[in-house]
């Protein structure tokens, strides 16, 4: 496994992390979450991903319980706040009462001193920038939390978020989490520059498209036991099992074979080929699929090979 330094911090990740959306406490039962945890651990996957609203905290429950048995200094652990966990109307968004609440019970069922990464799940609309990064810093000088980041926020509110911290010396965030594979590129354009300019790193989520690009969607066909078959799930998949996609995704499985790969492991190369990108979030249902994912780690693709791609993409 390599590791790459988290933006302009010190804090190094796993080219490779493991992520619990729509999986742990949810899909996938708890002693083969377990195995897949501890897996991803022995094959040097240092950084797990939860938030407070994956299955109402039961993802960071079930994380918590797989990575006791390590060392807390040997893993990297992040959670989130901003969607609601209640019914109340302080029951989410970015106030301080809601972050200052959801961080502290978010070490309560993870069972933990401190939080390495806290993100703001979503941009609040609601709440001013300064009053979520002020509390956000409160916490991190009470050593709740060590680094701040972002998910899904544009370029034009990073950069508010950077402009606030910087006027009232807050603890910059180091890090966003936007969703980013090879047919959902939109962070190219100006979030990355941004980053790059300014110390952020990228932790990247959906890295295979909710598993289109592991190839095993063919047109027409949608196996039954998939995440894409499920009612409650397939809303986030359907944007990439248009026929034009999948073709595309076809033509990509034959470039991997040709190299001697899969097309999860091109997929995540390809994605890792971006400097900016710290790590590529995975997801998990069972061991050997972290197995797989983590070959990704340390393969180079050469210029001609990112020229193909390119020219399938486009096409």
């Amino acid at each position: 496994m390599n590791y790459r330094r988290l933006g302009r911090s010190g804090l190094k990740v796993s080219e490779i992390s493991l992520g619990s959306w729509l999986t742990f406490g949810k899909s996938v039962d708890k002693e083969t979450a377990v195995k897949t945890i501890q897996k991803a651990y022995e094959l040097g996957v240092n950084f797990f991903d939860s938030a407070n609203v994956y299955e109402r905290g039961e993802g960071e429950r079930v994380m918590a319980v797989a990575l006791k048995p390590f060392p807390r200094e040997s893993y990297v652990i992040t959670t989130k706040a901003f969607w609601p966990m209640g019914d109340g109307p302080n029951d989410r968004g970015l106030s301080r009462k809601h972050v200052f609440e959801q961080v502290h019970a978010s070490l309560k069922r993870m069972k933990l001193d401190y939080i390495d990464i806290f993100y703001c799940h979503r941009y609040d609309p609601e709440t001013p920038v300064d009053e979520t990064l002020r509390t956000i810093d409160d916490l991190i000088r009470q050593g709740k939390i060590l680094y701040a980041g972002v998910s899904e926020w544009t370029a034009a509110q990073i950069r508010e978020a950077l402009h606030v911290a910087d006027k009232y010396l807050l603890d910059r965030i180091v890090v966003n989490q936007p969703q980013y594979n090879m047919l959902y590129r939109y962070i190219e354009e100006e979030i990355i520059p941004l980053c790059e300019e300014n110390g952020i790193a990228q932790v990247v989520f959906s890295p295979l498209a909710q598993g289109v690009l592991t190839g095993k969607y063919k047109r027409g066909q949608i196996p039954q036991d998939s995440r894409a078959a499920k009612d409650d799930i397939n809303m986030f998949i359907g944007k990439f099992l248009e026929e034009q996609v999948l073709e595309k995704v076809e033509r990509l499985e034959r470039v991997a074979k040709e190299l001697n790969m899969s097309l999860s492991t091109l997929a995540l190369a390809w994605v890792l080929r971006q400097d900016n990108v710290a790590s590529a979030l995975v997801g998990a249902s069972r061991p050997e699929q972290i197995e797989e994912n983590v070959k990704a780690s340390g393969v180079h693709l050469s210029q001609e090979v990112i020229e193909k791609i390119e020219e399938i993409l486009a096409s």
